[in-house]
């Protein structure tokens, strides 16, 4: 009965987050941790050789995660390696060494009992925090945890690609070590029971190319050894011991992809204007100033989008002027001539924080001292930003963007700042561009309603669709519970939208977007024919879309805008846009 039942197929659904349609054996990875610590005295004598074999662990541990970060780094995934550059901040944290070395003085005890009692406490703490980066430490911690554990114990680190050959690896969770210990070229895809697209180990498989799908709940459970697996990683789907039915199905699917690809490619070189010859705009989202490259690939010459704080996040703390100044200019001078790089100021709080006390744990968030909000407190830390952006712009064009802008009064006092950190770099001789762009992020529902007032202050809009969404509906999109409130298609929202457009147009300024939305095919079209003028994604989105708005009219467009925005009901929504979309592309699913 049991075999007849494992025989049988399912389907779990998770969060795809690397492409691709793959089948193959599962190999369900348990992962191999140092449960059981030794715990003995150290005779006074030997203390000082106590401290020495914990520092010899600590070093051989430095340089094992060198070396991942390395080998990732040669793959041209210069970001992610930044990972494992986390690991070794942790491994350089005064708190958990220092207490281990305190434990291991006052105590007497050995040294990887001290450190495995210390990590602990530091694992459960951020553990139970609400907030999405903090979590990711948790993992980050773990992680080093067990290696220094296993090198104070002699315990060797195995490798799982000599256990087996072209598999489906299923796990409860897989750290970014973990991710990458396995051969590329053994492994067909990644599944897992937690996570979200911007976990570590998610951003791992992705810039190793293999298919992943995580935030699968229990399917370590569900999937047995050797499982037939069929994954779906674009749209997050895992069929178990797939029927006859479904594999004839996805071997259809699986065509009519590659056919499409193909046919996008060989488009790729023509010029970006619809079918009644309306020119459209496509930009990119970067995180740092490697990533210009991705842009090249995929023919965008303007970044909508500089996410700054990935800088800060990079670094676990606050740069000075010059580190910041160094890579804006090295994005700015890898963009062509004619390219525009817009700067978004420092975003940290909500999700993304950095070892600093000046930014303490929140019960909400997301609704607390952020972005625009922290930079107007500490004019210091938002100067030298200011002055580094200012710098670089003297070696490209740049635009500066406020974010999370809720008032008039948060505008003008944000260019008093700019201002003096102008004056400031004329005292100094430095050049810069005198008439730099300034813009505001509008992704709070206030300045929605009061769009035609910043315009007035500023020289173009970015619309936020993550936060304005989120904060619209009053869902946490990072919440478990209520993330399927979490809705785009939302009337509220798109209504929002068109209103912050219509106050762009009416003061004659620019308004792009740059949330999700603007790399979701769904709604290029819709976004286009509200007047957007241009939208800010993901570089890898840009060939998608790009066939998309060329094998259309704007004139349709807008007519699709006209029809959804009367229309009251999300599903609605949701089904007119993606018939829209697939009365474009050939052989849609």
């Amino acid at each position: 009965m049991g075999e007849d039942f494992q025989k049988q197929e399912f389907r779990l659904q998770g969060v795809g987050c690397s492409p691709g349609v793959v089948r193959g054996k599962a190999f369900v990875f348990l992962q191999r941790s140092v449960e059981e610590i030794p715990c003995y005295k150290i005779e006074s004598a030997s203390r000082e050789a106590e401290v020495r074999r914990f520092e010899k662990a600590l070093e051989a541990t430095r340089t094992q995660i060198a070396g991942l970060a390395e080998d990732v780094r040669s793959r041209g995934a210069t970001a992610e390696a930044d990972i494992f550059d986390a690991h070794l901040l942790v491994l350089d944290d005064p708190a958990i060494v220092g207490e281990t070395l305190k434990a291991m003085s006052t105590t007497g005890l050995n040294a990887e009992y001290c450190f495995n009692s210390t990590a602990r406490r530091y694992i459960e703490f951020f553990a139970g925090l609400e907030d999405d980066y903090l979590k990711e430490r948790v993992s980050d911690i773990r992680d080093v945890t067990q290696r220094v554990l296993k090198n104070l114990l002699g315990v060797a680190s195995q490798g799982a690609s000599d256990r087996f050959t072209k598999r489906v690896i299923v796990a409860e969770d897989l750290t970014p070590s973990e991710t990458t210990m396995f051969e590329r070229s053994n492994v067909l895809a990644l599944l897992t029971d937690m996570g979200n697209r911007t976990s570590h180990a998610a951003i791992v498989a992705r810039a190793m190319g293999i298919p992943a799908v995580v935030g699968l709940r229990n399917a370590s459970l569900r999937i047995a050894q050797d499982d037939d697996v069929l994954i779906d990683g674009e749209k997050g789907i895992v069929y178990i011991n797939p029927s006859e039915k479904t594999l004839a199905c996805y071997t259809t699917i699986s065509r009519q992809r590659s056919r499409l690809a193909a046919l996008i490619e060989k488009e790729l070189a023509l010029p970006d204007v619809t079918e009644d010859g309306r020119a459209f705009h496509l930009e990119g989202n970067i995180s740092g100033a490697d990533d210009v490259e991705s842009l090249k690939k995929f023919r965008l010459e303007n970044v909508g989008l500089f996410r700054s704080e990935g800088i800060f996040l990079r670094h676990d703390r606050f740069p000075d002027e010059e580190q910041q100044f160094e890579e804006y200019r090295r994005a700015a001078e890898a963009l062509p001539k004619t390219g525009t790089l817009v700067v978004r100021t420092l975003d940290l709080g909500g999700d993304k924080l950095i070892s600093s006390s000046l930014l303490a744990r929140e019960d909400n968030p997301f609704m607390g001292f952020r972005a625009i909000r922290f930079c107007l407190e500490f004019r210091d830390i938002f100067k030298d930003q200011l002055r580094a952006i200012l710098r670089a712009s003297a070696f490209g064009k740049m635009k500066i963007m406020f974010p999370m802008i809720s008032s008039v009064a948060e505008v003008v006092a944000a260019k008093e700042i700019l201002e003096e950190a102008k004056d400031e770099l004329r005292s100094r001789g430095e050049k810069f561009d005198e008439d730099i762009s300034v813009g505001a992020m509008i992704e709070i529902p206030a300045a929605a309603v009061i769009a035609e007032d910043i315009a007035e202050e500023v020289d173009f809009f970015s619309i936020g669709t993550n936060d304005l969404t989120q904060y619209t509906l009053a869902v946490d999109r990072g919440n478990e519970k209520i993330s399927h409130l979490y809705d785009p298609y939302h009337p509220a929202v798109l209504k929002l939208i068109y209103f912050i457009v219509k106050a762009a147009r009416k003061a004659g300024i620019p308004c792009a977007v740059c949330g999700e939305i603007a790399g979701d095919p769904a709604f290029a079209p819709l976004l286009l024919g509200m007047g957007v003028s241009a939208l800010s994604m993901t570089p890898s989105c840009a060939a998608k879309i790009r066939y998309i708005l060329r094998h259309t009219s704007f004139d349709t467009m807008q007519t699709l805008a006209r029809t959804v925005l009367a229309e009251p009901e999300p599903r609605n929504i949701q089904e007119r846009l993606t018939l829209f979309i697939n009365s474009i592309l050939p052989d849609s699913e």
